[in-house]
C-alpha cells in the first residue's frame, strides 16, 4: 500500500461543509494542479475561521488534518475556499476575499513548505476568483 500511496499526487482542500462547493474544488485541483486526489477537510465557513482566529480548537482541529494531509500523502499544495451563500459565514463577496487572503496568511505560519492558494466559488458553484498566496 505505501508504495502505491507514493506514486500519487494529492492536494489539500479547507472548504466549507457545503455540498455544493465540494465538486468544484476538486475538479479545479485535479484539472489545474495535475493530482489525483483531493483530500478535503471542511467546516462551515472555513475562510472565517481561519481568518478570525478565535476558535482555537476547530482551527487546531483543521491544522492537525492538513499536516495529516501534507505528511502522510505528501500534498502539493493546499487551497482553501471560500463561496457564494455560504450559511456559516453570511458575509458580502469582498469580505470573503479578504477573509481568504487572512486564512492562507495563517495557514502559510504552519510553515508546511507547499503552495497555498486561495479560491472563491461563485452563485454559478463555478471556481471564479485565484490567490495566489505562497508558493515554494
Amino acid at each position: 500500500m505505501g508504495l502505491i500511496m507514493n506514486k500519487l499526487k494529492f492536494a489539500t482542500c479547507i472548504n466549507c461543509i457545503d455540498g455544493r462547493t465540494q465538486e468544484p474544488a476538486i475538479a479545479f485541483l485535479k484539472k489545474y494542479t495535475a493530482v489525483d486526489h483531493v483530500d478535503m477537510i471542511t467546516e462551515p465557513g472555513p475562510d472565517k475561521i481561519l481568518a478570525q482566529h478565535k476558535n482555537k480548537p476547530i482551527i487546531a482541529s483543521i491544522k492537525k488534518r492538513v499536516q495529516i494531509s501534507v505528511e502522510k500523502h505528501h500534498s502539493k499544495m493546499i487551497m482553501i475556499v471560500g463561496h457564494y451563500d455560504c450559511a456559516g459565514n453570511p458575509v458580502n463577496y469582498s469580505e470573503h476575499l479578504k477573509q481568504i487572503r487572512m486564512s492562507a496568511k495563517k495557514v502559510h505560519q504552519w510553515e508546511l513548505k507547499v503552495p497555498i492558494l486561495g479560491v472563491w466559488i461563485n452563485r454559478k458553484f463555478h471556481v471564479k476568483e485565484v490567490l495566489l498566496i505562497k508558493s515554494y
